[in-house]
């Protein structure tokens, strides 16, 4: 068995044996306060277009499986079937929640977490990453400051004006404009997404990097139900960490690793995709996730591939989590760091259709390439082969960034 535990038995054919018949995947979503049915439609719809691309079968069938929520997968990919069954690990309740903010909450929330990010220094050393996810997180507070300068604007000149009649009238009005202007911002904000990412930054930043306890209860039950599935006759439990939700994965594999694995334990893999994890890792309090970061780095147990790509402005794209964040300990192993390399797996009209569609490239890892990579999410999860066996003989990205960055490198 080679270093990523992914060695393949040869048929008499010469070609390379069936290991997976059933897997079990778990989704972790990141910060989504969308019913996960949103997940489902995705993957029916993407899945449909990479196999006529790629020339595979995949039929999506109801869940078969105990689970909140989740879809059944039978994958024929080069004459081998494989059935996966995919459930969505769901926190948007706790997403929704953090989310209800009234108007003056959120401004409250912008300068708290502008302080984080500023006071801590971590503001200026994730810059030296990448810029990209740097502007995303600017570019909330930039939209939300923008609109409360033109609605005081507002209010003030047709409050001036009003106040040539009757001094009160005119600050009345002055207010109420300001105020409805604001409202109105708000409500909007479903084209531009400024409350959204205010809250969603601000969620990992109202504890300096550490979790809230209704996000650690939640990962708590996540890890019980992964534990459950490695027992249950599957030949791989695969754990998809997306945007947020691959921080969170790395702390529920973590812990689960530290229980120790069954004897009869399934192979444990992980998948992290468009990961923004030195958006934690760098703020102070951040000790839990930089120990599980390090921890998990070094363990056999677990295979952990990272895939982002330099055109998606809102991942830290080819950024070693482990390393970046200064936490890698001298046995690391992992994660292999690889490029999903959307100028190259989309066409150039493709490319060009999305290139300025910030949030959709985000998602773009679940989505159908019509010029596929290496990289293919519906092979990964419906395919015959486990995460460490389709990239046994991949190499690290060359570009991928390494340097030790972060100002804070204390663990729990």
């Amino acid at each position: 068995m080679d270093k990523w535990g992914a060695m393949e038995p040869i048929t008499k054919q010469g070609k390379p044996d069936q290991r997976v018949r059933r897997r079990r995947v778990f989704y972790i979503p990141g910060y989504d306060p969308i019913h996960p049915r949103r997940y489902r439609e995705l993957y029916r719809k993407e899945a449909e277009a990479q196999a006529r691309i790629s020339g595979y079968k995949i039929d999506l069938k109801p869940k078969k499986v105990k689970g909140p929520y989740g879809w059944h997968v039978t994958g024929t990919i080069n004459g081998a079937v494989t059935a996966a069954d995919v459930e969505v690990l769901v926190w948007a309740d706790i997403v929704k929640t953090s989310m209800a903010r009234g108007i003056l909450g959120t401004y409250l929330q912008l300068l708290r977490t502008a302080w984080a990010y500023i006071g801590s220094g971590a503001l200026f050393r994730l810059m030296r990453l990448r810029k990209g996810p740097m502007i995303a997180a600017l570019y909330p507070i930039v939209f939300l400051l923008v609109q409360l300068a033109l609605a005081v604007l507002a209010g003030w000149g047709v409050g001036a004006l009003v106040a040539w009649v009757h001094p009160v009238l005119g600050w009345a009005a002055g207010l109420g404009l300001a105020w409805a202007m604001l409202r109105a911002f708000k409500r909007w904000d479903n084209k531009v997404f400024a409350y959204y990412l205010m809250h969603d930054y601000a969620y990992s930043a109202q504890a300096k990097g550490a979790n809230p306890p209704e996000l650690e209860a939640r990962m708590a039950a996540f890890r019980r139900t992964i534990r459950e599935a490695l027992t249950a006759g599957f030949d791989e439990v695969l754990v998809v960490g997306h945007s947020s939700g691959a921080h969170l994965a790395v702390s529920i594999l973590a812990d689960l690793v530290r229980e120790g694995l069954p004897d009869d334990a399934a192979r444990l893999s992980f998948l992290s995709l468009g990961q923004v994890v030195p958006m934690v890792s760098f703020l102070p309090e951040a000790k839990r996730l930089r120990g599980d970061l390090r921890y998990l780095s070094a363990r056999q147990e677990v295979v952990w591939v990272d895939v982002t790509a330099p055109g998606d402005g809102c991942a830290f794209a080819l950024c070693d989590p482990v390393a970046v964040t200064g936490v890698a300990p001298h046995d690391k192993r992992w994660p292999l760091v690889i490029s999903a390399a959307f100028t190259q797996t989309l066409s150039p009209e493709r490319w060009a259709q999305l290139r300025w569609r910030f949030f959709r490239l985000h998602f773009q890892y679940l989505c159908a390439f019509d010029r596929p990579g290496d990289y293919d999410y519906f092979q990964i999860t419906a395919g015959p082969l486990t995460l460490g066996q389709r990239y046994a003989d991949r190499p690290a990205s060359k570009s991928r960034i390494e340097r030790a960055t972060s100002g804070y490198r204390s663990v729990a």
